[in-house]
């Protein structure tokens, strides 16, 4: 924690650490207002630490990942010609692709058909991306 008595250095120090825009807003009475309560403050903490929902986070976010790689992951187990296993796992992935832009079409109000087909456009690219550098 920096400390300083000088006013003008404690609003210079509290305006770099808030977005532009926040600062621009506030007035020299509010910078010194913030700037007493961060003084007023006894302990403040050494290091940021996890909290319950954040470990809880963590492992929805591993949960997602794993689950949303699983079915990629599938063809692999059932089809002994490798390149096989890969078309199929690309066509795995290009299914999954438009049913995630089919359903964010429609959670953001767009046409679901156009953003599915879009997401589809977009993964067959990358997947002929990968094919011309040798995947």
């Amino acid at each position: 924690m920096i400390h300083t008595t000088d006013k003008v250095e404690a609003r210079d120090i509290i305006s770099e650490m808030l977005p532009p825009f926040l600062a621009s807003a506030l007035s020299p009475a509010e910078f010194e207002e913030i700037w007493q309560r961060l003084a007023a403050v006894s302990d403040p903490p050494k290091r940021p630490e996890l909290s319950k929902d954040d470990w809880l986070a963590a492992l929805g976010i591993f949960l997602l990942v794993l689950l949303s790689t699983f079915p990629v992951v599938v063809p692999f187990l059932f089809f002994k010609d490798a390149k096989l296993a890969l078309r199929a796992s690309n066509g795995v992935a290009t299914a999954m692709l438009f049913t995630c832009g089919y359903a964010f079409g429609g959670y953001a109000g767009g046409r679901r058909w156009l953003t599915g087909l879009l997401m589809v456009l977009l993964g067959g690219g990358l997947v002929g991306i990968a094919m011309v550098l040798g995947g």
